[in-house]
């Protein structure tokens, strides 16, 4: 029997709002739990590409939506019941972004109402995203706007960014002198990204032009092809890693600085869930270094034992706080990784949800917080030693000014030009465009993650 042509799409969209569902309530991460839902619920290649567009597009856009959602309903979305909202919200990226007829994205949407077992939301559901289906993409933006004169503002409402971050992320381009780029930068937030592999030295074959579709800066980047990277053997076997090219750049600024004496002592501060630790590993056992991981969340420890694993199972991981390691971890270390917790706002692109995670007010004791780590790094950081500051974010409060307080409070510490170190290190030339030694990487510029990258050596 010939399936109707929506037959398959019902499940792609119930996949879709328990992801969606689940980051609403749970505050669960979709790049982490989407493959297991998609695996799991055995989806064609097509209909997971469209839950996969439906779950992201919906989160990186919740904001939006849910004005839109406000004026059709009539009430505000804290007085709609939540697994109601998430409906709403799947109907109105449908409606207003993937472009589905009206009919199919009410239809199946009343229908994944009725599923979940709000039936009695049914008409309600209707009845809202008719009304919806009234305003194209543009008119729900010109209704949204209306009265609304500041430029951020708009912005935030155009791209579906908090207005905060929007602000955060034109002073962080005019500190380059590049403010005319931010709606460039927005747009490229909302892009879906390429995934990228890491070939991780010494454990499998460098990436090879004949074999592998190779990224633009980092010397082991490898674009995934299409599909579930988890289903490439070296991938599997964690040879092969996914992992932004950004990241990459960041981890080899500082196995790579300069040539490393063997038995050198290297160090992960903060290194869950252990991406930049097994790169890391695997460039400390080719110079004949050890490298040591710390990760203060045990849960994130055994992820981080996990990634390692495939390097050399006897590295040691160390659960606790980062910012006593200097006197617990039995230093000094001759390289350090600071990779602090952060706002992630450089990540945008692969964390649809975490723009509306975080608010201006987090801000202040995460910056804090990256002062302390990278105060207790250069601490147990050996004379002649360097430490790499890294965030995956590009607030100024997280970046340049979390450096200058914490040098300017000691005199035993300096920068290194790291766009000068980078040069030597990537395929072509980054167009960084930095002020100072810091490097900035940004999504519309190197198609990475936005890392902020600083090298900082510890004087005698």
């Amino acid at each position: 029997m010939t399936p109707r042509p929506h037959s398959r799409t019902p499940s792609a969209r119930r996949v879709a709002f328990d992801v969606v569902h689940a980051v609403s309530t749970d505050d669960a991460y979709a790049n982490l739990l989407l493959p297991g839902r998609l695996r799991a619920a055995r989806l064609s290649p097509a209909d997971a590409g469209f839950a996969t567009e439906l779950s992201y597009g919906t989160l990186r856009a919740r904001g939006f939506y849910d004005a839109v959602i406000a004026r059709a309903a009539g009430r505000d979305v804290e007085r709609i019941d939540a697994p109601v909202l998430d409906v709403l919200r799947l109907g109105a990226h449908q409606l207003l972004t993937l472009g589905t007829p009206p009919h199919a994205a009410v239809d199946e949407s009343v229908r994944l109402a009725r599923q979940i077992g709000s039936a009695r939301a049914a008409g309600f559901v209707n009845a809202a995203l008719r009304r919806i289906s009234e305003r194209d993409l543009d008119g729900w933006r010109a209704v949204v706007s209306g009265g609304v004169s500041d430029p951020d503002a708009l912005l935030a409402i155009r791209h579906a960014h908090p207005e905060w971050v929007v602000a955060a992320l034109r002073a962080a381009l005019a500190a380059e002198g590049r403010e005319d780029e931010l709606d460039a930068l927005l747009e490229a937030d909302n892009a879906p990204p390429r995934v990228t592999l890491v070939a991780l030295p010494g454990l499998t074959d460098e990436p090879d032009e004949a074999r592998d579709e190779r990224t633009a800066f980092s010397p082991l980047g490898i674009r995934s092809p299409a599909g579930d990277p988890g289903a490439d053997p070296e991938v599997a076997a964690g040879t092969r890693r996914v992992q932004d090219e950004g990241s990459q750049l960041a981890a080899l600024a500082l196995s790579r600085v300069r040539p490393a004496a063997a038995g050198e002592r290297w160090l992960d501060l903060c290194a869950g869930p252990g991406g930049k630790a097994a790169l890391l590993a695997a460039e400390a056992r080719n110079a004949s270094a050890t490298l040591t991981a710390n990760e203060a969340v045990p849960a994130r420890a055994e992820l981080v034992r996990r990634a390692l694993a495939p390097v050399d199972p006897a590295i040691t991981v160390r659960v606790g706080d980062g910012r006593t390691i200097a006197g617990d971890a039995g230093g000094p270390f001759d390289r350090v990784l600071v990779d602090a917790p952060c706002t992630g706002l450089g990540a945008l692109r692969r964390r649809p949800e975490a723009r509306w995670r975080k608010t201006a007010a987090d801000v202040a004791p995460l910056a804090m917080l990256q002062a302390e780590l990278l105060t207790a790094a250069l601490d147990a950081t050996a004379p002649g030693g360097v430490v790499a500051y890294v965030t995956c974010s590009p607030h100024l409060a997280e970046t340049r000014d979390v450096v200058a307080a914490v040098l300017g409070a000691r005199d035993d510490a300096v920068t290194i030009d790291t766009p000068a170190v980078l040069s030597e290190i990537v395929r072509s030339p980054l167009d960084l465009g930095a002020r100072g030694d810091a490097a900035q990487l940004w999504p519309h510029r190197h198609t990475s993650d936005a890392m902020f990258i600083q090298l900082i050596e510890r004087r005698a």
